[in-house]
Parts: structure tokens; sequence; C-alpha cells
């Protein structure tokens, strides 16, 4: 049997992955995937913690489809944007974003 401890760790590390990407990459679409991966942490935490509390109460599972849902539509909105920039700028650079002049 798979301890709590195990999916905290995992779901930790992940975060910090993700939170590492968000800090160091400088395109757009790799901060998305970091961003995606830390709310993957997050839903992680929930089932886990919803699994080892009270298996008959599904409260983290549906926190955890709201986190997906949200993400989802995130990403949607988030590469409309990258793609609208690239067409301006030709670049998915972040620190070129931060000077747009409409």
């Amino acid at each position: 049997m798979i301890s709590l401890t195990h999916y905290l760790v995992l779901s930790g590390v992940l975060f910090a992955l993700g939170f590492y990407g968000v800090l160091v990459r400088r395109s757009a679409i790799l901060i998305l995937i970091a961003v995606e991966l830390m709310l993957a942490a997050v839903s992680i935490n929930f089932v886990a913690f919803a699994s080892y509390l009270d298996a008959k109460l599904f409260t983290g599972v549906i926190f955890a489809i709201f986190v997906i849902t949200i993400a989802a539509a995130e990403v949607g909105l988030a590469l409309g944007i990258v793609l609208r920039i690239y067409r301006e700028r030709s670049t998915a650079n972040v620190d070129e974003a931060s000077t747009l002049k409409w």
C-alpha cells in the first residue's frame, strides 16, 4: 500500500519542478507547461487527501476536476494570447512581450 507520504513527496517534486520552470524559462509555451505541472501537483494533493481522510466523500476528486477544468480554460486563453504575440513580434519570448505597445 502506498502511503500518503509518497503522494505528498510526488506532489512536492512536481510543484517544485513547475515553480523552477516558471522562474527559469523565457518561452511562454514552456511557462504554460510549468504552470500545468504545478496544477497537476495540486490535483494530486486533493485526490490523495480525499482518499486517505474519507474514501466515501468525493470532495477532493470534485476539487481536482474543478482544477483540471480551470486549467483547460487557462491554457486556451493563454495560447490565444501567445499566438497573437507571436504573430505581432515573431517570438514567444516573455521578455519581448513585456515591451508591447499597442
